[in-house]
């Protein structure tokens, strides 16, 4: 054990690794991440990481139901802020590009953690862990609603499949934004043009 590693009380080295791991990330991203790097990166001795999480794998598994927390808590606040501000009925194509936008947001705000979050090798399509489902299902109800409220008394399997394929653009639009493609400017005008905002 190194001398910073007995310095951190108990509950906090764990997070101390979090965090050196996610400052690693911005600068290199995920995919080359290793737990020595992350390990010299916190002050801490080499084994500290493997005995907290076990594996590289974990440990990214735990980041990225971190960053979909983070994910999360956008929304929530975009939903929160809506409210707040008076749009609900009668401005549903407002309400759901306030939601696309903050899914975009965290994307250009966090461009690693959304990344790290929709890596299949991470976060296994159809088998999330059990941490990750119900943040990966809040996340999903939200876009839902949303949508949702674009065509109300709408069949459930026509709002379904419309919320794929507003989940599919916002998610395009964030992958755009990541990737430099486009500004981030550029996306409230795409969303509205895309729901349907303008002329109503």
């Amino acid at each position: 054990m190194s001398r910073s590693e007995a310095a951190y009380h108990h509950g906090n080295l764990v997070p101390a690794i979090e965090r050196a791991a996610l400052e690693l990330m911005r600068s290199q991203g995920h995919a080359s991440l290793s737990l020595r790097e992350v390990a010299r990166q916190a002050g801490v001795s080499h084994n500290a990481p493997y005995h907290h999480f076990g594996d590289r794998g974990a440990l990214l598994k735990r980041l990225s139901e971190r960053s979909m927390d983070e994910l999360l808590g956008a929304l929530q606040a975009a939903e929160q802020q809506a409210e707040e501000s008076g749009i609900g009925a009668g401005s549903e194509h407002a309400y759901a590009t306030a939601i696309g936008a903050a899914y975009v947001g965290y994307a250009a705000d966090h461009p690693e953690r959304f990344r790290l979050i929709y890596d299949p090798k991470v976060c296994i399509p159809g088998a999330p862990s059990a941490a990750m489902e119900p943040l990966l299902h809040s996340v999903e109800e939200i876009l839902a609603a949303a949508t949702a409220a674009l065509i109300p008394g709408g069949e459930p399997a026509a709002v379904a499949t419309l919320a794929t394929g507003v989940w599919g653009a916002v998610h395009g639009l964030a992958e755009l934004v990541v990737a430099g493609h486009i500004s981030r400017a550029e996306v409230p005008p795409a969303l509205e043009a895309l729901l349907g905002v303008r002329g109503k």
